[in-house]
C-alpha cells in the first residue's frame, strides 16, 4: 500500500485530476489492485491525507517536542516537518472531513505546537504577553512560505534555523 500512497502523491502533486490508472501505472500495479485496497478514487485521497497526517505527526514525535530542550524541539520539528511537507504537498494540502484521521492528527499537531510553544514562552525565547495560537499561526505560515520558494536541495536545518529566527526575532534590526 506504500507504494500505491507514494506513487499517488507524486502523480497527483503534478496532476491533481490524475485517474486511478495513472496512479497505478505509477506504482508499477494494476489498476484492479488499487481498486482491491481503495474502493474509490476519493478512498484512496482520504487514505493518502491521513497516510501523510501519520509522518507529520511522526515528524512532530522526532523532535521529542516534550523533552528537549524547546528552542532545539523547535528546530528539529520545523526541519523534520519541511522535509514531510516537501514531500507530501499535494496529500497534505488536501482539506479534511473534520471527523478524518488526518482532522484528528491535525489538531493534535497543532496541540503539541502550542505546548512546545509554552515551554519556549517559559524559556523566555517568547514573549509573557504573546498570543501562543498567533504565534503558532505564523510559525505555521512561516514554514509554508519557506517551501513556496526554490527549496530543491535546500537543506532543512538551514531553512529550520531561518524559519525559528524569523518567528523568535523577526527582521527587525539585531541589537
Amino acid at each position: 500500500m506504500r507504494v500505491i500512497l507514494e506513487a499517488a502523491e507524486r502523480v497527483l502533486v503534478e496532476d491533481p485530476g490524475a485517474s486511478m490508472e495513472q496512479i497505478a501505472a505509477a506504482a508499477g500495479v494494476a489498476r484492479t489492485t488499487i481498486h482491491r485496497r481503495f474502493a474509490n478514487r476519493q478512498a484512496l485521497i482520504e487514505a493518502l491525507a491521513s497516510s501523510a497526517a501519520r509522518r507529520l505527526a511522526q515528524a512532530v514525535d522526532d523532535g521529542r517536542p516534550d523533552t528537549a530542550p524547546p528552542l532545539v524541539a523547535m528546530h528539529r520539528i520545523t526541519a523534520n516537518v519541511l522535509q514531510v511537507k516537501s514531500a507530501w504537498a499535494f496529500a497534505l494540502g488536501l482539506p479534511t472531513n473534520p471527523d478524518s484521521e488526518a482532522a484528528v492528527l491535525q489538531q493534535d499537531i497543532a496541540r503539541r505546537c502550542t505546548a512546545v510553544l509554552k515551554r519556549a514562552q517559559a524559556d523566555k525565547l517568547i514573549d509573557d504577553a504573546a498570543d501562543l495560537d498567533w504565534v503558532r499561526r505564523v510559525y505555521y505560515t512561516l514554514i509554508g512560505e519557506s517551501l513556496n520558494g526554490n527549496t530543491d536541495g535546500a537543506d532543512p536545518d538551514a531553512l529550520a534555523a531561518r524559519v525559528i529566527d524569523t518567528l523568535l526575532h523577526g527582521a527587525g534590526p539585531r541589537r
